[in-house]
């Protein structure tokens, strides 16, 4: 094509081609190619592009009316260079503004601003008069960015059906990051998402070239992303392709929202989700983010354990073995042992005590024999029924524990009676908490159990709304 201006049998100018353009990343990391055969340069005119040779400036002005150019360089902190108009011009600027006694090596487009009469804060900073960097402060944009987010995963995703957003989810195994996606985007689009695992997708599974009648080829896209219907596709370990191929599909999907070339139908979102590449000081076998491809997401969103409301699903779907098991999840082992047993661990655990199994093999093995240090031992003994103290042995026994937490007043630094209220009512889930909120409501008077509220602001609404809900309670 480049040499002939001929694909296969076909005259390319003669079908009205007026141009060939091949566009490409730069850093040798992120195109895997050294671009260095001169029987190949040799035929191409090659530009080098930046951020400040497009438009890109405006369009994101106009697109989000930020009023103007200005705005989008206040929010950047960047000032735009343009680049020479032709190398003839460039040489020209470049002895008038010798003649002028301006250093030519600023290059002539910033040398001419210097000129003008907005530049003098420019030529100050040139000559050494004044501040050479920007206020280093981030600008305020309606109001500062929280520390953190209740609910966030939902929220992203929510977000992201809403306003046609293209979403990457990175956290650890067994989180939960694929079943609240499926959940979330069930709700707000009516239908499962358009799923697929990359580590079992080949392009052919995308999309494939079928002949026409008339000697060209079209593309037929996969029966999941065709029709009419609101689709949002989920792209499952993504940074574990099995086919190069169909990774590169995907940045077509992510830029242009379609599939060689042909548009997709209906498509609200995308959501790409991943494993980092070390979790418990372990390499997981997964490739390292590519810059060109993660650039192109909308949100790239850290996903931390306690993002996602698992344990209330866990609640919801297995009932009674679930609290007894997320008591010892959260009372019997230390923060490290609770990052070896995921939500996904949590599950396989109960899953294993309801059919009779060994809960040993529940943990997550390591080979060689060996599985995660996690002792098993209290975890057998509460499901064996032995009595523990859980929100529902203080419902039951509320008055004792009201007059056990009003003797332990008296000690300034609490009772054991006072720590073990304070740890189940910190501990329980919003639904066990609402359940019981008239025994919640009797213990609030009594610092114990006051100081289990969550820092205002580090929990979920649910959560707060149930403080206060208790809180009114006490007051009538």
């Amino acid at each position: 094509m480049a040499c002939n201006w001929t694909l296969g049998e076909h005259d390319l100018r003669a079908l009205g081609c007026v141009g060939v353009f091949l566009t490409d990343n730069e850093s040798v990391a992120e195109t895997g190619a050294r671009r260095g055969d001169l029987a190949v340069l040799d035929r191409v005119v090659t530009v080098r592009i930046t951020a400040n040779d497009t438009a890109w400036r405006r369009h994101l002005a106009a697109r989000h009316e930020l009023g103007s150019h200005g705005g989008v360089q206040d929010l950047v902190g960047a000032e735009p260079v343009p680049a020479a108009s032709a190398v003839a011009a460039h040489a020209g600027a470049r002895a008038r503004l010798r003649s002028r006694g301006i250093p030519a090596a600023l290059g002539p487009a910033a040398a001419e601003r210097l000129q003008s009469g907005a530049g003098r804060a420019v030529r100050r900073r040139v000559a050494g008069r004044g501040p050479h960097r920007r206020d280093p402060r981030p600008h305020r944009v309606g109001a500062a960015n929280p520390g953190h987010v209740a609910d966030p995963v939902r929220r992203i995703l929510r977000a992201a059906v809403r306003n046609r957003w293209a979403v990457l989810l990175q956290g650890p195994p067994g989180c939960g990051k694929t079943e609240i996606t499926k959940q979330v985007v069930a709700e707000e689009i009516g239908r499962p998402p358009a799923y697929f695992s990359l580590p079992v997708t080949n392009v052919e599974d995308l999309c494939v070239p079928i002949p026409a009648p008339d000697g060209t080829l079209e593309v037929l896209l996969t029966r999941a992303l065709l029709g009419p219907d609101p689709k949002v596709p989920v792209w499952d370990e993504y940074n574990r392709p099995k086919d190069k191929s169909a990774f590169a599909r995907l940045m077509e999907v992510a830029q242009e929202w379609s599939l060689a070339g042909r548009p997709i139908p209906g498509l609200r979102a995308q959501v790409a989700l991943q494993n980092p590449p070390y979790h418990l000081g372990r390499k997981l076998l997964v490739s390292s983010n590519n810059v060109a491809q993660a650039s192109r997401f909308t949100v790239s969103y850290e996903v931390r354990p306690d993002d996602i409301p698992a344990n209330q699903w866990l609640i919801d779907t297995y009932g009674e073995v679930a609290e007894t098991v997320l008591e010892w999840w959260k009372n019997d082992i230390d923060d490290e042992g609770r990052q070896w047993v995921t939500r996904r661990t949590l599950e396989r655990l109960i899953k294993l005590h309801r059919v009779g199994g060994p809960l040993k093999s529940g943990l997550i093995y390591l080979g060689d024999g060996e599985y995660a240090p996690i002792p098993l031992a209290q975890l057998r003994h509460r499901l064996s029924g032995r009595r523990s103290i859980g929100i529902r042995d203080l419902a039951a026994e509320v008055d004792a524990w009201e007059a056990r937490l009003a003797a332990a007043a008296g000690h300034d630094e609490g009772t054991a009676d006072s720590d073990t209220v304070h740890q189940i009512l910190a501990n329980a889930e919003v639904s066990q908490l609402r359940e019981h909120i008239k025994v919640v409501a009797r213990l609030l008077p009594h610092p114990a159990a006051e100081a289990a509220r969550d820092v205002p602001g580090r929990s979920g609404e649910d959560k707060q709304r149930l403080w206060v809900d208790a809180f009114a309670m006490t007051a009538t």
